[in-house]
């Protein structure tokens, strides 16, 4: 099985990497990011042991297209993508704040909801609610971005008045978040789909605020199917959904949530391959347009490198 799960690359004008659990970032010249979405997959914040072919692509292509449909509301990164699993753009400085948006009560909000919790990162929310349930309007629940470990549920006043982000790029950050999830949602509504929560990061770069990182991909976000939505909200039943869940649920089946002394179930070649598949539905889902799968290549590394030293050759490095 072909899936690239480890890079070591020698861009033209490189100057330091970070590997992150899924993204693999390089530093160009303090100038440029190149950022590589490996075939690697995490849940329960551990790398799983095997790649999941195509995977990086559908992500890569998924934030590409979506900050091309974007970029009228705010700047973005980007500036190319010379291979189905590279995005090229311009580095910013990374405000420490993930701005999460949620248009509906499930997941983690749901888990603090049920027990009692009716304020989420400084934000009051209604009595009475079901899970699943539609909030009033999107609500901000930003988190710290963690070095290590867990973000940090944190409210708008606690990052104004801890400094860690001002005042005036918080407003503007706020503004944008609201404003590309709006369009995630229309986008969304057009394929049949519900945007239920993402998260944005932004950074700064000559005095202006940026979108960063990726974007509306189902690493990033939680999408339900509409159809179906209010039948199943009123029976209390699961909703159908497109993210990456249907792994996880896939390892607590196996007896494994990253707890001690419980063992990484084994992934076979055709689990892999599974997962892919539905990494693939999900794009075709979301961009509504059949994924075209990478030129099949023996080494995928080698185009990469071949492909991205081209284009920062063409901008002078």
């Amino acid at each position: 099985m072909k899936a690239l799960t480890k890079t070591e690359f020698h861009f033209n004008g490189q100057k330091s990497v970070y590997h992150g659990k899924v993204r693999d970032v390089y530093n160009i010249n303090d100038d440029l990011m190149v950022m590589v979405a490996t075939d690697r997959i995490s849940a329960f914040d551990v790398i799983l042991p095997k790649g999941i072919p195509y995977k990086g692509q559908v992500l890569n292509q998924i934030a590409a297209k979506f900050l091309d449909a974007t970029c009228d509301i705010c700047p973005n990164w980007k500036l190319s993508t010379p291979d189905p699993m590279v995005t090229v753009g311009l580095k910013c400085e990374g405000f420490r704040v993930e701005m999460i948006i949620r248009s509906i009560l499930t997941g983690s909000a749901w888990r603090e909801y049920k027990n009692g919790c009716r304020e989420l990162c400084g934000v009051k929310l209604p009595d009475g609610m079901k899970e699943n349930e539609r909030f009033p309007e999107p609500i901000i629940t930003p988190t710290t971005k963690a070095d290590e470990g867990h973000d940090m549920n944190i409210s708008r006043e606690e990052i104004i008045a801890q400094g860690i982000v001002s005042e005036e790029d918080y407003k503007v950050m706020e503004e944008y978040t609201r404003k590309l999830f709006a369009r995630g949602q229309m986008i969304a509504e057009k394929q049949g789909l519900i945007l239920v929560d993402t998260k944005y990061e932004f950074g700064k770069r000559d005095g202006k605020v940026y979108l960063i990182d990726e974007i509306h991909t189902p690493d990033s976000s939680r999408y339900f199917y509409a159809d179906g939505y209010e039948e199943k909200l009123a029976k209390g039943e699961p909703q159908k959904q497109l993210s990456k869940e249907f792994v996880r649920q896939w390892l607590i089946e196996h007896n494994f949530m990253n707890e001690p002394g419980q063992v990484m179930p084994e992934i076979t070649d055709e689990y892999a391959m599974s997962v892919s598949d539905r990494y693939i539905e999900l794009y075709e889902h979301i961009i509504g347009e059949r994924f075209e799968k990478a030129a099949d290549s023996d080494d995928i590394a080698k185009r990469i490198e071949e492909n991205v030293n081209s284009y920062l050759k063409s901008r002078g490095f």
